[in-house]
């Protein structure tokens, strides 16, 4: 085959199954590397239809293959308390806040940027609740349980006073999570507490931005809760991005049965 108009769909979707099959001089490919390719070749392609090389866009319906989706990863609830511990080892005001902010990221199941984001009037601490203000705007009231509310009230109490004291005009704009100027904390910075203490744990390797927001689906779907309930906890428009929580449970069920019952190994 010389001439690019003698390519038919059937010869690019070939090459697709070429690449992520392999052969004896080429190992197969990942997903993620066959579908850099398929792009490559599409957009050959088009650029062929467009300058009038080609009569038609023969790789137009090939699509390239989807990469396998990671599933998040939680960690156990004793590595759980094992960070929140870490967290507020610290003396002073900062360990306090510390504690607080990972104790509400893991009793709400806030992203890091919506715990970040929190005035101090969006906790009802009568109610035991807690306005998020999610992707796009959106919000939604979660419950909040008795560990994060002790922990932040003692951080209100004990804490914010003095963070908050360290800034030139006191406190700004009512922010929940303060910094050591009296600002409001940003995401970097959150994410840098925690990852100080999943060091200070030694759990270093386990810990992303989303841990504690994980841990939280997948607990509370070990524990029973129904998935359109965790969806709504977790803010996810479609229930399809929560039920991938839903694997990871299946897999615990999955090692708990290899290692307990007794015709399960082979």
């Amino acid at each position: 085959m010389r001439e690019l108009g003698e390519v038919a769909e059937s010869d690019v979707a070939g090459f697709l199954a070429a690449l992520r099959q392999g052969d004896d001089d080429h190992p197969p490919l990942s997903a993620t590397s066959a579908a850099r390719a398929v792009v490559a070749v599409r957009g050959l392609h088009r650029f062929a239809l467009l300058d009038g090389l080609v009569p038609d866009d023969v790789a137009h319906e090939v699509r390239p293959p989807s990469p396998a989706r990671r599933l998040p990863k939680a960690v156990p609830v004793e590595s759980v308390v094992a960070l929140i511990e870490a967290a507020g080892a610290l003396e002073g005001p900062r360990g306090l806040r510390d504690r607080a902010l990972l104790e509400v990221l893991y009793g709400t199941g806030a992203r890091i940027s919506e715990a970040v984001g929190l005035a101090v009037d969006d906790l009802d601490r009568g109610q035991s609740v807690v306005r998020l203000a999610g992707k796009g705007g959106k919000q939604r009231i979660v419950p909040v349980g008795s560990y994060a509310l002790r922990a932040v009230e003692d951080y209100l109490v004990r804490a914010r006073p003095a963070l908050a004291a360290a800034g030139r005009t006191g406190v700004r704009g009512g922010a929940l999570f303060l910094n050591a100027r009296g600002g409001s904390l940003s995401r970097q910075s959150a994410w840098a507490i925690l990852r100080t203490a999943a060091e200070r744990a030694g759990l270093t390797a386990q810990v992303s931005p989303h841990t504690l927001r994980h841990s939280f689906a997948t607990h509370l779907l070990d524990g029973g809760a129904d998935v359109r309930v965790v969806q709504e906890l977790l803010g996810h428009a479609s229930v399809t991005t929560t039920q991938v929580y839903t694997l990871v449970t299946v897999d615990r069920l999955r090692e708990v049965y290899a290692s307990s019952h007794p015709r399960a190994l082979t």
